[in-house]
């Protein structure tokens, strides 16, 4: 018998943009946004693949602008309630008001998994804005379960009403989940939230661990459209979640609509672990990198597994594209031997 109940946040027209470099078009976000409305989705996320203010030539211009995103998809809900997201260093309290007088809800902000007091005026700031404040913590591998919990519950006290972690780079398998999301638990008293990769094809599994560890807002998109291997593929989750005893409230036939339509739309192929996805996924390395690697791999003849191992090693982050151009320099010029620790 089902007992608990799961909220899904279905980040495919944000976190989704990355499959298709940030090119959704209105009558694709109009279209998606309807689908998932009409199988009664809670929160569906729009923006830029990095969030609010994120358009850019270093990150990847958008085909629309943040307005324009925000009002068409605004438009098609009429149930769900609408999300953003944003990173200090792209987005700024500008963008929130902006957002917000979009007709924003739920605004999360997110931070790399150590730097939590980079959310504290963003997160009050939206708090005053009038919508819901999440922080997220990017990265999350990148520190211990205990670190984890120390810095959620500091996001609490700077007022986000749910806070969690993002499997950035797909490196988590269920026990480190479990781990996680039950340090968070303990330590804060508003719902957690897991957002998962799928470069080893764990997003799922990770995601209903997630559930059963205390996580009450799961993150998925349709097809598991994402960076790089691609995320939680929402249609399968949901199932499943429903099959291990969680409520989600979504329509599932309506739900396969959705993930029809995006199939359709927005890419001949959705996102899945090719042989880069899981090493950036065992590298600990971020999965919106992959495109870039292979770009900048290629040009140079250096090998793109070695470019991600040593990206893990010097713990790269989503912002540090810039990276990626220096280890090839350097991969290049030692004749790319492997990198320690590999």
């Amino acid at each position: 018998m089902t007992t608990n109940t799961v909220v899904v946040h279905d980040a495919t027209l944000r976190d989704g943009q990355h499959a298709v470099r940030h090119q959704l078009d209105a009558p694709a976000l109009r279209g998606y946004a309807e689908a998932a409305d009409a199988a009664r989705v809670p929160v569906v996320e729009v923006g830029h693949g990095l969030g609010l203010g994120a358009s850019s030539l270093q990150a990847g211009k958008a085909a629309l602008s943040d307005r324009e995103m925000l009002s068409t998809v605004r438009e098609a809900l009429p149930h769900s309630r609408m999300a953003a997201f944003m990173m200090p260093g792209w987005g700024t309290t500008d963008d929130l008001r902006t957002a917000v007088a979009h007709g924003t809800d739920v605004i999360r902000i997110g931070v790399h998994c150590t730097e939590t007091t980079l959310a504290e005026r963003h997160l009050s700031a939206t708090r005053e804005l009038g919508a819901e404040a999440h922080c997220v913590l990017v990265m999350s591998h990148m520190a211990t379960p205990g670190q984890l919990a120390e810095h959620a519950a500091r996001a609490v006290a700077y007022g986000a009403q749910a806070v969690g972690i993002m499997d950035s780079a797909g490196h988590y398998l269920p026990t480190d989940v479990t781990a996680r999301i039950t340090a968070l638990t303990e330590a804060v008293d508003v719902p957690v939230i897991f957002h998962g990769h799928n470069n080893l094809q764990m997003a799922v599994a990770n995601s209903v661990a997630a559930a059963q560890a205390g996580a009450g807002i799961i993150d998925a998109c349709a097809r598991g459209f994402g960076a790089g291997a691609g995320n939680t593929q929402l249609e399968v989750l949901v199932p499943v979640l429903e099959r291990t005893g969680f409520a989600t409230g979504v329509d599932l036939y309506a739900l396969l609509d959705a993930a029809e339509f995006a199939g359709r739309t927005f890419v001949p192929a959705a996102p899945f672990p090719d042989s880069l996805g899981v090493v950036s996924g065992l590298a600990g390395a971020c999965a919106a990198f992959q495109h870039h690697v292979f770009a900048r791999a290629s040009e140079a003849g250096v090998d793109p597994r070695d470019v991600f191992f040593e990206l893990g090693r010097r713990q790269a982050v989503a912002g540090q594209e810039d990276l990626i151009v220096d280890v090839v320099a350097e991969l290049a010029r030692r004749g790319a031997p492997v990198p320690a620790g590999r």
